[in-house]
């Protein structure tokens, strides 16, 4: 990427590296300490311009685009000899010249907006600001903890995305529901459409003409009054596996959004203060070598122990 601008505005060159990103990221990325949501005005107000014309925020450049950037100011750089923030904890289960996979915490979203500041992503950032390349690769909810991929280069990131669409990436997840799962192994096949609340959270819905999603569920065990099932994604649609389980009739434990409000509020006295869905597996092709890589994470302390305080009622519960 060249740099045509003045101190005015900017003009950037689109290079090969850069081909295929979404203009948001792209400018997220060039535009590090200006707030996320001033990037998106920027955007909605057709300030930046691509070869002269407005463009959407999931716009894909490509090589040999001219982005015009408006002038923006930015939050004053800390000094060269400041020390690098403190690393975020976040625990890394794989990590290479090209990519990193964590196993998230529940209760952090991964990318800052929507009232958080700072998500996986800006800490990671702010802990290795020598990284000259760091992206999400695919998304987690805020309250589900577990695997969650980056990509440490754009060639890698380009591959994991090719990947995802085409369904070469498995994800699995473990999810307690209230009531005695009775549905055996299923395919469910749901049409789900999003929309934005008066507040501007995303909400989803099962209605006709929505977008296709698919996941397999298998019963795990049963713990009192409750069933574990694991959830293996076809698809990876925004909150796919919480509306799935809702619409069936077996809501996801301390889901606050899709889930059973008076049952979580007896759970949270009972010790389970947050929502109950976990990403414990994930097998990808490395996006550079092409190796199979087949990762997975227990379940957080947290989630153990509330099991633990349920007691299995069946003789397979163990088989996590």
């Amino acid at each position: 990427m060249k740099d045509l601008g003045n101190a005015r505005a900017r003009v950037a060159l689109i290079d090969e590296a850069h081909a295929t990103q979404r203009v948001d990221n792209f400018l997220l990325q060039l535009l590090k300490g200006v707030p996320r949501s001033h990037v998106y005005r920027l955007l909605r107000g057709g300030e930046v311009r691509v070869n002269s014309r407005r463009v959407e925020a999931t716009y894909r450049l490509q090589s040999g685009d001219r982005v015009r950037i408006p002038p923006v100011r930015t939050r004053a750089r800390p000094a060269q000899d400041a020390p690098a923030r403190p690393d975020p904890g976040f625990r890394a289960v794989y990590e290479d010249d090209a990519i990193l996979i964590l196993d998230k915490p529940a209760g952090v979203a991964v990318h800052g907006g929507s009232g958080v500041s700072f998500g996986v992503i800006e800490r990671l950032r702010g802990a290795r600001p020598a990284a000259r390349f760091l992206e999400l690769a695919h998304r987690l909810d805020r309250d589900t903890s577990g695997l969650l991929a980056l990509a440490k280069k754009r060639s890698a990131l380009v591959a994991l995305h090719a990947a995802l669409r085409e369904g070469r990436v498995t994800k699995v997840y473990l999810a307690l529901v209230g009531g005695a799962w009775t549905l055996g192994r299923r395919d469910v096949v749901l049409p789900l459409r999003k929309r934005l609340t008066a507040a501007g959270e995303r909400r989803v819905s099962v209605e006709q003409g929505g977008q296709a999603s698919r996941t397999r569920f298998e019963l795990v065990g049963r713990y009192g009054g409750f069933s574990l099932v694991r959830a293996t994604l076809d698809t990876g649609r925004t909150h796919q596996i919480r509306v799935q389980l809702a619409h069936l009739g077996f809501p996801i434990a301390g889901d606050d959004k899709y889930g059973d409000f008076e049952l979580n509020r007896t759970l949270s006295k009972q010790g389970l203060k947050r929502m109950f869905l976990h990403a414990c597996a994930l097998a990808l092709d490395h996006p550079l070598t092409g190796q199979r890589l087949a990762l997975e994470v227990p379940l957080p302390e947290e989630l153990a122990r509330f099991l633990d305080r349920l007691g299995a009622s069946a003789p397979h519960a163990a088989a996590l």
